[in-house]
Parts: C-alpha cells; sequence; structure tokens
C-alpha cells in the first residue's frame, strides 16, 4: 500500500470529511453485517470451515466498525470531547472476540482433520471471497485518504485493520478456489488455519487501536 499524501484542509472542509468518515462506518457496518450472515449460512450449508470462520470475522468487525462510528460522531458533535469510554471498550471487546475465534476455528480445524471432513462445495467462497477484496481494497484507500485529512490515528488503524481483512479474504478464495477446482484434501482446514493466523493480529491490532484512542490528546485528533 502506497502512502496517501495528507491533504491541507480547512475547519469547514473538515466538517465534510466527518461526513464522509460516517459514511463509510455506516458502509463498513452494513456490508460486514450482509457478507456475515451470508458466509455464515451458505459456510454451514455447504460445510466449508473456511468460509463460515470468515462470516464470523465479519461479525466481529462489525462491533469495531460501531466504535468508530461512535468516534466520529462525538467528534463531529464537539471537536474538543474527551474520548468516550464505549469507544475504547468496543475494540477491546473486538479483540477479544478475534481470540475466541482463533481458539474455535484451530480446534475445529484440527477435530476437521482428523476426522476427514471435507466440505460439500467451496464455490460460494471464491465469489464471496473476491468481492470482498475489491470491497475492502476500496474502503481501505477510501479511509487512509480521510484520516489523513482529519489527522485521525483512529481512522488510518482502522483502514490498517482493514488490510488483514483483504489477506484473510485471498485466504478464503485460495482454499476455495483449490478445493473447488481440484478438491485437494484438508485444503479448507488449511484455509481455516490460515484464519487463525490473521484473526489474532487481528484482535492484536484491535488492542493497538483502543491504546491509540487512550494515549490520543482531546483536541479532535483522535
Amino acid at each position: 500500500m502506497s502512502t496517501l499524501a495528507i491533504p491541507i484542509v480547512s475547519d469547514g472542509e473538515k466538517a465534510k470529511y466527518y461526513r464522509y468518515a460516517m459514511y463509510l462506518s455506516i458502509f463498513t457496518i452494513i456490508y460486514n453485517i450482509a457478507e456475515g450472515t451470508i458466509s455464515t449460512m451458505v459456510g454451514y450449508s455447504d460445510e466449508s470451515l473456511t468460509l463460515f470462520g470468515f462470516g464470523a470475522d465479519s461479525f466481529i468487525e462489525t462491533i469495531s466498525g460501531i466504535g468508530i462510528g461512535a468516534m466520529v460522531i462525538r467528534i463531529t458533535r464537539n471537536p474538543l470531547s474527551s474520548k468516550s469510554p464505549f469507544e475504547v471498550t468496543a475494540l477491546r471487546i473486538t479483540g477479544w472476540s478475534f481470540y475466541v475465534l482463533s481458539a474455535g476455528l484451530l480446534l475445529t480445524a484440527l477435530f476437521s482433520i482428523l476426522a476427514g471432513q471435507q466440505p460439500e462445495s467451496t464455490f460460494w467462497g471464491v465469489i464471496i471471497s473476491a468481492v470482498s477484496i475489491v470491497a475492502m481494497l476500496g474502503l481501505i484507500r477510501a479511509k487512509k485518504r480521510v484520516g489523513a485529512a482529519l489527522d485521525s490515528k483512529a481512522m488510518i488503524a482502522d483502514a490498517n485493520c482493514n488490510v488483514v481483512c483483504v489477506y484473510m479474504s485471498v485466504t478464503l478464495l485460495a482454499s476455495s478456489f483449490l478445493y473447488e477446482a481440484f478438491s485437494l484434501p484438508y485444503v479448507d482446514a488449511a484455509g481455516a488455519l490460515g484464519l487463525v493466523y490473521f484473526s489474532v493480529k487481528e484482535g492484536k491490532e484491535c488492542f493497538e487501536k483502543a491504546r491509540t484512542l487512550n494515549d490520543a490528546c482531546a483536541c479532535g485528533h483522535d
């Protein structure tokens, strides 16, 4: 990812960028709910562990999106307001949720390997992951641009968290394609183990974002 130039914006323009930030937060929340619902339902139906875990990750991402949305609302109403404990708490809950997801995926993947369980199909995993990659790349660029304009460490950190989402989508795409095209054994379980690594990474980044909010000055540059 290339570093975007930091635009110089006036106080009036900042109001516009805060609106953009809110739109991005709303889109992130709605998209993750839709992606999570479809992925978990189809993953459960097709017995695809990787797709189901990917959907669970999307639901967890929603909690983080709500926390960022709450921050944007607070700053829009009062740029000089202190950070809300809810914002930090939401990120910490998200972090712990990722750790719980990682443990669950690890145990389920190991059981799947020992039992020799294979998914019925991974076709939808290919489609969903491809759509997710395009959506996340667009969100990353938009969030980094808005975060740079507002000098918002939290929003830039949120964009960097979406980079991990891209890696998870690529993992889902690779495992789903390899199984659908070649019926390689245990590739779905291997994909789930890949999600474990990235879920732990996302959990760590959520705690880092929580620390960013704690360390940020109460001057609107959250």
